[in-house]
């Protein structure tokens, strides 16, 4: 292992990569933190061209080495500091940091992404939108179970917030590498897009009128279901709404149909990421 390299935590390096923090210095270079372990070793592994720098502490990098190995199999560019650089870099990084370059990619090419290049049909696709949803842990924690639940994309619609802000990045726990994600866009052409590809939009809201467990009794089974009725097993869009406010109703009127999760306790409701992860799952649980 090399000697470190990094040792004075006011360089103009480590003011640069502590800048990342921040948008305005993301937006003007095109670059954003990984922080982390889980983080970084996805970066490396999944998105290596897209990596920028990775570093680490003496200590990290021998008990992470599998990052290390692999990041200069990738050919990237490895840089050991000393904790105190390390925590100057950010207090938030556990002694591993990635410089990751932004790819921004539109709605219409993450679709078309999902297409079978043999021109066939694909399985079905299982989408999840945030609409205006601010809280950067929440929308990490929905993007983190969309790739749990096997979805293929993630949208951020409406004036959501920054997928790249370091909280979100960091509660992904490294997912922001697995599927697409896609920001920027008005929600009612998120809407649009997606349904012109075929899918089912679902708002989920607790004033839905279709309740969320008789929508898997039914899945799959078209003799089943009354007329108007969703098929979970279908390639299906949920959206998800504000953290404070829900879906106003010009939202869940962008929807084929509004789906309550049912609540059989005392809970007055379910949080965002909580909610998102019901869906998701019951979705990927009816398209198996």
């Amino acid at each position: 292992m090399p000697d470190v390299s990094l040792a004075n935590p006011r360089a103009d390096r480590v003011k640069q990569v502590r800048a990342l923090s921040g948008r305005p210095a993301r937006l003007r270079h095109g670059q954003f933190l990984v922080e982390g372990p889980q983080g970084v070793r996805e970066a490396v592994r999944c998105a290596p061209d897209a990596v920028r720098d990775v570093y680490l502490t003496p200590a990290t990098a021998e008990r992470y080495d599998e990052i290390v190995v692999e990041a200069r199999a990738a050919g990237l560019y490895v840089h050991l500091g000393t904790r105190e650089v390390l925590e100057a870099m950010s207090p938030d990084a556990q002694g591993v940091l990635a410089v990751v370059d932004t790819r921004p990619q539109t709605l219409t090419e993450a679709l078309a992404a999902l297409d079978d290049p043999d021109g066939g049909r694909r399985r079905s696709l299982l989408v999840a939108v945030l609409a205006t949803v601010r809280d950067p842990g929440n929308a990490g924690t929905v993007i983190r179970a969309a790739d749990a639940a096997g979805a293929d994309l993630v949208v951020l619609a409406g004036d959501s917030v920054d997928v790249h802000n370091p909280k979100v990045v960091r509660s992904t726990a490294g997912s922001l590498f697995h599927l697409s994600v896609v920001a920027g866009e008005p929600l009612s052409d998120v809407v649009d897009a997606l349904r012109s590809r075929g899918l089912t939009v679902l708002a989920a809201d607790g004033v839905g009128e279709h309740d969320l467990d008789d929508l898997l009794d039914v899945a799959g089974h078209a003799g089943a279901r009354g007329a108007g009725t969703p098929d979970l097993a279908a390639s299906t869009a949920w959206v998800f709404g504000n953290e404070a406010w829900g879906l106003p109703p010009e939202d869940r009127d962008l929807a084929d149909a509004v789906v309550r999760v049912p609540i059989r306790g005392k809970a007055e409701s379910l949080n965002l990421a909580t909610a998102a992860t019901v869906c998701l799952y019951a979705s990927s649980r009816a398209q198996r």
